[in-house]
């Protein structure tokens, strides 16, 4: 049992651990971000008409054949659930809802070979919520896109291009296109 004389120390300890942990640091962390980064302390949010209808880093589902799907989320994009099954490539599971993926990529999508499909259309993303495809998967559904729009492929390609983001800092990851901002410069077409 502690000691009669150490309880006031240790109480003292844990209400100033608590104070600055607990109170102190999330306050200045946020008060720094929102004077820093502003937009992205507050989610990201892109906003049309002056609604928000969604965030640039979370995924959306799309089913609207005339816009730009993105990749497959296995928590439904349900940002509260953020994670993957993390299944290994033999799983049964992970078989079945690839080949489920890719038959109903095909009645969307007839034009497209199945072998020229991008594996990022077919697979989860770590998170379940990324909101960026490849642009080798946007221009697969060029196609599709424009039969539903009637706009040109050309003028679909060159969204395309324009909303290509390059890696980070110049040299990480892949260049990615953000299926949300994608579709609402679409949507402006």
């Amino acid at each position: 049992m502690v000691e009669q004389r150490l309880a006031g120390p240790i109480i003292r300890v844990s209400i100033m651990t608590m104070i600055l942990g607990g109170l102190l640091y999330p306050l200045a962390a946020t008060g720094i971000s929102q004077l820093l980064m502003p937009e992205r302390a507050n989610g990201s949010l892109i906003y049309e008409n002056g609604h928000p209808v969604g965030s640039a880093l979370i995924g959306q589902n799309v089913q609207d054949p005339a816009l730009f799907h993105g990749r497959v989320s296995a928590i439904e994009y349900d940002a509260a659930a953020s994670g993957s099954n993390n299944y290994a490539p033999s799983n049964p599971e992970l078989i079945k809802r690839v080949e489920g993926t890719l038959q109903e990529w095909k009645k969307e999508n007839p034009s497209v070979p199945l072998n020229q499909v991008p594996m990022d259309l077919m697979t989860d993303s770590g998170s379940g919520l990324d909101p960026h495809i490849s642009p080798e998967a946007a221009l697969a559904q060029v196609d599709r896109i424009a039969e539903a729009t009637s706009i040109s492929k050309s003028r679909l390609k060159e969204l395309i291009v324009d909303h290509t983001e390059g890696k980070e800092w110049g040299f990480l990851g892949e260049r990615r296109v953000n299926v949300l901002l994608l579709n609402l410069a679409l949507k402006k077409e």
